[in-house]
């Protein structure tokens, strides 16, 4: 047969009867074409149990700063509590007396009457007899000063031998009494071979408000007036009339700095100098003492201010 033009076969070649055609590579599958489906994926699995609560998702999204910021919280909280707990109010002024006139911010407000419930070694004092008043006597006196006590300057010399005991001298605002008169009686007092620094047992000297402001002192001496001492020895019941030692204080009551008591009959400069070594005896650590037997001297720290119980009246620790 014949080749068609243009079919590429030469004239005369014969005609092949050509099959279908089988797969191959690059060649389609025979049959219809279907399209490919990728494989179902499976659902990922839900966790069992309640969701996460919000403190675990803070956590998980914050790590260690989840716990480092409620930890710096609480110490900051507890260091501002800390800081206003432990600063110190700021103490009352009162006043310093000199010899040429007055200087003020130096001395100590008196102590509270909420401190009566301390311990008692912290008080001594001669409790006034029920309902007593301060008696009358031939000097005139003041019931009720300021309140506030300033701070009689001055340096004594050392007077005796034997381990130093540095004191200073308070007068009551508003008593009128003469600071620096009371100070050289308490110092003459205490100098005398027949107080408490008897044989070089200790030595004394006054100082003032230089040492006072930095606390270079062993005791205070201080005059107030009656109606005053309940806030200067407060807890210990003086009843206005006796004079009292309240911490480092020997306190003495203005009322029996003037007029002394019945048992020494007008004798006040003698009272005087009992009042002042048995109230530093309190400072000093001495108790109260009984009399020893009617017609013996008194020991100067049994209390003469309340009676002599038969004793004779004595005003030095060794006399």
């Amino acid at each position: 047969m014949a080749g068609r033009p243009g079919d590429g076969r030469p004239s005369g070649a014969p005609s092949v009867e050509r099959g279908p055609r089988t797969a191959g590579r690059g060649m389609p599958p025979p049959g219809p074409l279907v399209a490919r489906t990728r494989p179902p994926t499976r659902p990922r699995p839900r966790p069992v149990g309640p969701p996460p609560s919000r403190l675990r998702r803070f956590v998980q999204r914050y790590g260690w700063r989840a716990y480092a910021i409620p930890l710096l919280t609480i110490a900051t909280v507890i260091t501002l509590a800390d800081l206003a707990l432990t600063d110190p109010p700021a103490a009352p002024a009162t006043s310093v007396a000199t010899d040429a006139g007055v200087a003020t911010d130096t001395s100590v407000a008196p102590p509270s009457p909420a401190a009566a419930g301390g311990p008692t070694s912290s008080l001594e004092g001669d409790a006034g007899p029920a309902g007593a008043t301060p008696a009358a006597g031939a000097a005139s006196f003041v019931q009720k000063g300021a309140g506030t006590v300033s701070l009689v300057d001055g340096m004594s010399p050392v007077y005796g031998r034997g381990p130093l005991k540095r004191f200073v001298v308070e007068v009551e605002d508003g008593i009128g009494v003469d600071g620096p008169a009371f100070a050289h009686a308490v110092q003459a007092t205490l100098a005398d071979p027949r107080s408490w620094g008897h044989g070089g047992q200790m030595s004394f000297q006054r100082v003032g408000a230089a040492q006072a402001a930095a606390k270079q002192y062993d005791f205070r001496v201080t005059l107030v007036s009656p109606a005053s001492m309940e806030t200067y020895c407060p807890g210990v019941g003086t009843g206005g009339y006796t004079s009292c030692r309240y911490a480092d204080r020997a306190v003495i009551n203005l009322a029996r700095w003037m007029t002394a008591v019945p048992d020494y009959q007008g004798d006040i400069p003698t009272y005087r100098l009992y009042v002042v070594n048995h109230e530093v005896g309190h400072a000093l650590g001495h108790g109260h003492e009984q009399c020893p037997g009617p017609g013996k001297l008194a020991p100067v720290m049994q209390q003469q201010t309340l009676g002599l119980n038969g004793c004779l009246k004595n005003p030095w620790p060794y006399p």
